[in-house]
C-alpha cells in the first residue's frame, strides 16, 4: 500500500482546513483528532498556513498535511514546515514532477480524463476529485473511475456531512474532503470535537 493510501483509508474525512491565527492551530487539532479524525489538511490560504501546520505538528496522533500547494516553491516551504503529505488543487507537471521526487506523499487534484492521465504518467495513482460537485459529482467519478480502474480518489469540494456516505459507498473513493467540520474563526472545540465524531463515524456507515 503507497503511503498516500495508507493516510487516505485512516478516516473517512480528511477536513479541509483554513486556520487565519495561530493561536487557534493547537485547539483546533486536539479537537479533530479527540473526535477521531487524525488527518488534517492546512489549506494555504492564508498568511500564517505554514506556522498552523508547525503548530499542529505537536499535537500527538495528528497527521498534518498542507493543501491548496501550487507549485514547486510552496510544496519545498510546506515540506520545510514539517507538512507529511501534500495536497494541490490540480496538477502540472512542473509540481508532479517536483512531488514526486521529493518523496512526500502527494495527492494532486484532478477534474478530467487528462488529468488523470498525467498523473498517471508521473506514476500517481491516487487524487483528489476537486470540485467535486461542480465537476460533475459522483456521475462524473464514476464515469472517469471505469477506464481508469487502477485509480483511487478523495472527493473534495461541495462534500456535506449528508452527502458524504453516497461517495463512500463507491468503492473508488477511499475519503472525502470536508470544509464542514471547522468552521471560520475562534474555534468552539467541543462543537468541532462533535462534528469530527459524526464524520469519523461515516466509516460506521452500513454498505461502507
Amino acid at each position: 500500500m503507497k503511503p498516500i493510501e495508507t493516510i487516505m483509508r485512516t478516516a473517512p474525512v480528511i477536513p479541509v482546513l483554513v486556520i487565519e491565527d495561530v493561536a487557534h492551530a493547537v485547539p483546533v487539532a486536539r479537537a479533530l483528532v479527540a473526535g477521531g479524525l487524525r488527518v488534517l489538511e492546512v489549506t494555504l490560504r492564508t498568511p500564517v498556513a505554514l506556522d498552523v501546520i508547525r503548530a499542529m505538528r505537536s499535537v500527538e496522533g495528528a497527521i498534518v498535511g498542507a493543501g491548496t500547494v501550487t507549485d514547486p516553491a510552496t510544496l519545498k516551504a510546506s515540506i520545510d514546515a514539517g507538512a507529511e503529505f501534500i495536497v494541490s488543487p490540480g496538477l502540472t507537471e512542473r509540481l508532479g514532477a517536483a512531488a514526486v521526487s521529493s518523496g512526500i506523499p502527494y495527492l494532486p487534484g484532478v477534474a478530467n480524463a487528462g488529468d488523470i492521465m498525467r498523473g498517471l504518467d508521473l506514476g500517481l495513482t491516487h487524487f483528489k476529485f476537486f470540485p467535486a460537485v461542480t465537476s460533475g459529482g459522483l456521475p462524473a467519478l464514476k464515469a472517469l473511475a471505469a477506464p481508469f480502474h487502477q485509480c483511487q480518489f478523495c472527493p473534495t469540494g461541495g462534500i456535506t456531512l449528508e452527502s458524504a456516505p453516497e461517495w463512500l459507498g463507491f468503492g473508488p473513493v477511499l475519503c472525502v474532503g470536508g470544509s464542514w467540520v471547522v468552521g471560520k474563526g475562534a474555534p468552539d472545540v467541543t462543537a468541532i470535537e462533535a462534528a469530527a465524531r459524526a464524520a469519523a463515524a461515516l466509516s460506521d456507515t452500513p454498505g461502507l
